[in-house]
């Protein structure tokens, strides 16, 4: 429904007569009730965690330290196996170690399993054949490692997945 209420003047502007200003009221037609959208629920898994909520589990998680792994005397066949420090919400503490490949096995998984949650999965940190036992890089290595880690477990999503429970309750996922 269109109502005329009062005008407005424009020949100060263009030198033409007053034009009348038009307001429009609202019909039936452009209001209509939302129906048929279902709720947004909302849980907040962190305060009670239990059997209701296991994809929330870990506090905090860390790769704090390495071991290089003696293969021959030249280093043939040595590798690199990283500690995980993980601390659950109820304070349990556990360690595991892992080597690099184990963590590219999870990533590969995790696309896999979440093509939608991509960029909730951080890359891992690059390798490298010339300085693969260098500390600067194992360093470097540890910290893109913990933090790809952490990025996983504290995430729902990840966490709660057999391939996350697999990475640390087996040798070999």
């Amino acid at each position: 429904m269109l109502s005329r209420s009062r005008t407005r003047s424009t020949s100060s502007l263009n030198g033409s007569s007053p034009t009348p200003l038009v307001r429009r009221t609202s019909s039936h037609d452009s209001v209509k009730p939302m129906q048929h959208i279902a709720p947004i629920l909302l849980l907040d898994n962190t305060i009670n965690p239990g059997e209701n909520s296991p994809s929330l589990w870990a506090r905090s998680v860390r790769v704090t330290d390495y071991v290089i792994v003696a293969g021959s005397r030249t280093r043939a066949g040595a590798y690199v196996l990283w500690s995980c420090d993980i601390e659950t919400l109820e304070g349990a503490q556990f360690v595991v170690r892992r080597r690099y490949s184990d963590f590219v096995t999870l990533r590969d998984k995790l696309k896999v399993t979440f093509p939608r949650s991509l960029a909730s999965l951080p890359a891992l940190p690059p390798k490298s054949i010339v300085w693969k036992f260098h500390p600067a890089f194992l360093e470097t290595r540890r910290q893109g490692l913990s933090y790809f880690l952490s990025c996983v477990l504290l995430n729902p999503e990840f966490a709660g997945s057999t391939i996350v429970k697999d990475f640390l309750l087996h040798e070999k996922i």
